[in-house]
């Protein structure tokens, strides 16, 4: 596997910043590529007789995030990663697990725990780190996959409540769920409806307090569920 570079020492007066960089990426080129299409193909193979599915996740992690091969975007696609291997391993069944919060919240630790892989060889400490996330992200899934049930049926409820009768209305709760921001056009083709049918519902429900506007914009307008928002912006 490649390595991190550490360069913890500040740069000499007139030395170029990468002197002191704590991190080196690989440079760009054809060894870059042979090394991600060999980290592809690594994360596709069946490993699981050999090595503990987590185990392996973190150790494609690591290799990604040294590899670091984008200018922007290397952690949110490195953690989008892992969960693509954790499907792919079968440990997962759908791709729900956000493990992004966690880690966020831990990032000089986590950068910590991927230099001591390079610097000492200091697996152990990086898998328990690494596991350790993905239990908590787990746990707080969970709990999410829960209120987003009890806000279903509670709005759903609402809706019963009121003088709205059609059944598209639930649907139109379900989409808030599954989809979170949308417009008229994405709900008609969603539910199979006429756009003129599904303005209608929306702004029944707008005014029942289920779904409110995300922008002021009279054309296009994107619609969401308050309470469905509140749930998934919850940290724990």
């Amino acid at each position: 596997m490649l390595k991190l570079h550490d360069f913890c020492n500040r740069a000499p007066p007139g030395a170029l910043p990468v002197h002191a960089a704590r991190f080196v990426p690989s440079p760009p080129g054809l060894p870059l590529q042979a090394d991600l299409r060999a980290l592809a193909d690594w994360m596709q193979a069946d490993h699981r007789d050999v090595i503990d599915p987590v185990v392996a996740a973190a150790m494609a992690h690591y290799q990604f995030e040294t590899l670091h091969p984008y200018r922007d975007g290397n952690g949110r696609l490195g953690r989008f990663l892992i969960v693509l291997h954790l499907l792919h391993s079968e440990v997962l069944t759908e791709p729900i697990l956000t493990v992004s919060p966690w880690f966020e919240a831990r990032r000089q630790e986590y950068y910590d725990r991927l230099l001591a892989v390079s610097t000492d060889g200091d697996w152990d400490s990086f898998v328990t780190f690494f596991a350790k996330g993905l239990d908590a992200s787990a746990r707080q899934t969970l709990k999410q996959l829960n209120a987003l049930v009890r806000v279903q049926s509670e709005l759903k409820e609402q809706i019963r409540a009121s003088s709205i009768r059609a059944d598209s209305a639930h649907s139109l709760v379900d989409l808030s769920i599954a989809q979170t921001v949308f417009n008229v056009k994405t709900a008609a083709e969603s539910l199979n409806l006429t756009t003129q049918r599904v303005r209608r519902l929306i702004d029944e429900l707008c005014e029942l307090g289920v779904l409110e506007p995300l922008d002021a914009s009279t054309r296009n307008r994107r619609f969401y569920a308050p309470r469905v928002f509140g749930v998934l912006m919850q940290d724990g």
